[in-house]
This record gives structure tokens, sequence and C-alpha cells, in this order.
């Protein structure tokens, strides 16, 4: 029983680690929330991770039956998902460095910081949560996994969703950490690297939903031309 649960496990955070990706995620979330105060990091770390382990949950559960509901197929959702990857990629890519408005943004009253995590508030499951944290990549692997464990018998069915689920829950920890204390990694990391290295994140980010757009519309293009 056991071993079914960890080997779920090890097969879900395999996958999906490196499409969560909570470090350069956190790089990502830093650029969009900007010099905001470390508590309205702190609370946005929170919703996000919790609202990402019920995200991906819900998709783990049904996600095959939503897509079958809706006559929606996997290269479809690869297809428009990577144009929502690569048109945030690109976004992020051509977006000034996250201080560059830090001396104007700290003269800002406390009423304005209020406003400002309201407004960040509003954006909790779009763009944080999705696609930002557990994008249409996250949500192809995990559709992709879940069938993988639900061909079986319904005791290992059951373990084999325990596992994945264990793997959600440690992998939106990390996300919290990250994004909670996504300010000080700029502590540790020179400015100039950091923008650097968000530049290059955005870049890859805009490879990926290339890339994952491409398999999509590869499959489709080959059942039409298919003779």
């Amino acid at each position: 029983m056991g071993l079914l649960i960890l080997n779920a496990f090890l097969i879900a955070f395999s996958a999906l680690l490196p499409l969560i990706n909570p470090l350069g995620s956190a790089l990502v979330f830093l650029g969009l929330v900007g010099d905001a105060p470390p508590k309205v990091y702190h609370s946005l770390a929170r919703k996000i991770a919790v609202n990402n382990i019920i995200f991906l949950v819900v998709i783990e559960l049904l996600g095959a039956t939503i897509l079958n509901f809706f006559g929606i197929s996997l290269p479809i959702v690869q297809l428009s998902g990577g144009m929502v990857i690569a048109a945030m990629g690109w976004s992020v890519l051509n977006e000034r460095d996250a201080r560059a408005n830090s001396r104007q943004k700290q003269e800002e009253t406390e009423v304005r910081d209020e406003t400002q995590a309201h407004h960040f508030e509003q954006e909790i499951f779009y763009p944080f949560t999705f696609p930002i944290t557990s994008g249409p990549g996250t949500l192809v692997a995990l559709l992709t996994v879940t069938a993988h464990i639900s061909n079986r018998d319904l005791s290992r069915n059951v373990l084999g969703h325990v596992g994945v689920f264990l793997a959600i829950v440690v992998l939106s920890v990390l996300v919290y950490f990250c994004y909670a204390y996504a300010p000080k990694l700029t502590k540790v990391i020179p400015p100039s690297t950091a923008h650097g290295i968000l530049r290059v994140i955005a870049f890859i980010l805009l490879c990926i939903g290339v890339q994952i757009a491409w398999n999509g519309l590869s499959v489709l293009l080959g059942g039409i031309l298919r003779p």
C-alpha cells in the first residue's frame, strides 16, 4: 500500500516539478507584484498555495471528465494553453525591471498599499495561480499522470490518487515559501543578475509555450493531412 502511494507520488512530483518550477515562478511573481510590503507577499503566497492545491486536485479528479463533457481533446488544450504561456512569456520579457519604480512606490501612502493589496487579491486565481504557478503544461502533465494511474483496480486507483495529491501538496508548500520570500531572493542575487535571470526565464517560458502549442498543432495537422 505504502509503495503504491510512494510510486504515484514520485511520478507526479517528478512530472510536475519542472513545470510548476516554484523558484522560477517566484521570480516571475516578483516581477508582477513588484515592491509590495512583506505582508502582501505572505498573504498572496498563502492564498495562491491553497488555490493551487484546490485547482490541481479538481483537475486531477475531474479533468478528464470535464474535457470529455465539452468534447475538448488534449491537442486542443496543448495548442490553446501553449499560446497563453507564450503570450505570458512575451509580456514578462518586455516588462521593465521590477525595481524600476521602487522609489516611487516607497513614497506611496499606506492607503495606496491597501488598495494595491486589494488589487492583487482579485488576481489570486488568474494569473497568479493559473497560468503563472500551474499553467496549461502542468494541467496536461497532470491529466497524463492521472490517466496512467487510473488504469488499475479501484483500490490501486485510490492509492494512486492519494500519491498524486501528496505531490500536489508538497509542491504547493514549496510554492508558498518561494513566493512568500521572493523579495529576499534579490538580497542574495544582485538586482542586475535577478533582472537577467527573469528575462531568461521569460524567454524559456516563451519557448515552452511555443513548444506546447506546436505539440498540439502537429497532432491536429497530422489528423488533417493524413491520407
